[in-house]
């Protein structure tokens, strides 16, 4: 399979006339469960790439999360798999994380609930056992992270001869999280003909080498993938390092706060941070690495649920965690590259609508800074606040040093001592 150099490379972001899912002509218990999830109007994404998906084509979805592509898949999906039988898995989903693999399923069945179509996750970080009793019975969608499904296909619990369509979603955290090579693996065992769906918020050099391998003249969407949704409003505060937990305090309790995802960068202060607020009066939580599968799944709940306001995660919360009316994203940490900071504040302004992404900087961040406002397109503001250091303490351009020629600091100092008896 292969695209051909110039259809990946075009953009169809553009406006549609489709003004509600009753111009995809569903199948009537696809429209139903269209219906029941309160689906009126298709998102900008959807518009793009439902129907040439329902037409059996490839696609590649180039969109930022929070843009609706798991149904801009899942219905082209459920629709496929209703036309005709066949023996189980027909279409498998592969996703970076458990979290978001969870969330694929949720959303997935919420849609077919009103067909007799069948679905499972597969991910690792919990016993196999009930994933495998699941398997037996054939189930028509597996949602996957890379890693587990080899597993239990090395193991025989698995049959992917029968797929006949397969999503790769968030492929650029793919990239990131190590899984190209587990990819490569899972699509020597698939069958060649197959419709494929690439859905991804940004396009580095080996994913775009991967589109050009799996994907046969595909129908590209692209919706603004690059920057981060105008919904959000963006700025930075200076503050000294050591001054952050206190800024942080300060943040949470303005005014239009419901509650924050907060980024730090290491397992370590991410918990610490969680501790430290919740001494401060705010119910928070911490989602970080080291936490088993049944933690991290009490933490999420809990942070949907509104028992915890405050969500203090590392990158592994950067993607696939999709909480409705998240208020604020702040970056205690600034994120290591622009890609991530877009990830990061996808968090927020998600449905269309409104959200807030506060990032604290200091002076080693000036490098990034400059980065995330070109990816942006215009200077994000910065805001100060009282007590706290000044913004050109911390993020003003340092004056160049003219070098000096060899002796000048001696003429110099002889000059400031005046003249010698």
């Amino acid at each position: 399979m292969g695209t051909g150099e110039n259809s990946i490379y075009m953009s169809t972001e553009n406006t549609t006339s489709l003004t509600d899912f009753t111009n995809f002509d569903l199948a009537p218990v696809v429209a139903r469960g269209v219906a029941e999830a309160g689906f009126v109007r298709p998102r900008p994404i959807q518009a793009l790439t439902i129907p040439p998906a329902l037409a059996g084509g490839d696609v590649l979805g180039l969109a930022q999360t929070g843009t609706g592509k798991t149904a801009a898949f899942a219905l082209p999906i459920l629709e496929r798999l209703l036309g005709k039988g066949g023996r189980g898995p027909r279409a498998l989903v592969l996703a970076p994380t458990r979290e978001l693999a969870m969330q694929i399923d949720t959303e997935i069945r919420r849609l077919a609930r009103f067909t007799r179509l069948r679905t499972v996750t597969v991910y690792g970080g919990v016993n196999a056992r009930g994933q495998i009793s699941k398997l037996r019975k054939r189930p028509d969608v597996i949602v996957a992270c890379p890693g587990r499904l080899l597993d239990l296909y090395q193991q025989g619990h698995i049959d992917l001869t029968h797929v006949e369509v397969l999503v790769l979603d968030e492929a650029d955290h793919m990239f990131d999280s190590g899984f190209l090579p587990d990819i490569k693996k899972i699509l020597r065992l698939l069958p060649a003909k197959r419709q494929n769906l690439m859905f991804s918020a940004t396009m580095p050099g080996p994913i775009r080498q991967l589109a050009d391998r799996i994907l046969d003249q595909p129908h590209v969407a692209e919706i603004g993938h690059r920057r981060p949704p105008s919904t959000i409003e963006h700025a930075f505060y200076p503050v000294a390092p050591t001054r952050k937990t206190e800024l942080l305090g300060h943040v949470l309790n303005e005014d239009g706060f419901s509650s924050a995802i907060v980024f730090a960068r290491t397992k370590h202060r991410a918990k610490k941070l969680a501790l430290q607020l919740s001494r401060m009066g705010h119910g928070a939580i911490a989602l970080q690495g080291n936490m088993s599968q049944p933690q991290r799944d009490r933490a999420m709940r809990g942070f949907r649920d509104g028992h915890y306001d405050v969500l203090v995660a590392t990158d592994i919360a950067a993607r696939g965690i999709d909480v409705a009316k998240v208020s604020h994203v702040i970056n205690y940490d600034m994120p290591n590259t622009v890609d991530a900071y877009t990830h990061r504040v996808g968090r927020t302004g998600r449905a269309e609508l409104s959200g807030k992404a506060y990032s604290f900087v200091s002076r080693e961040d000036r490098d990034q800074i400059r980065a995330i406002e070109r990816r942006h397109g215009s200077p994000i503001p910065r805001r100060t606040v009282n007590g706290f250091t000044s913004e050109q303490d911390v993020t003003a351009k340092p004056r160049p040093q003219r070098p000096q020629r060899p002796g000048s600091r001696a003429r110099a100092r002889r000059r400031r001592q005046g003249p010698t008896a």
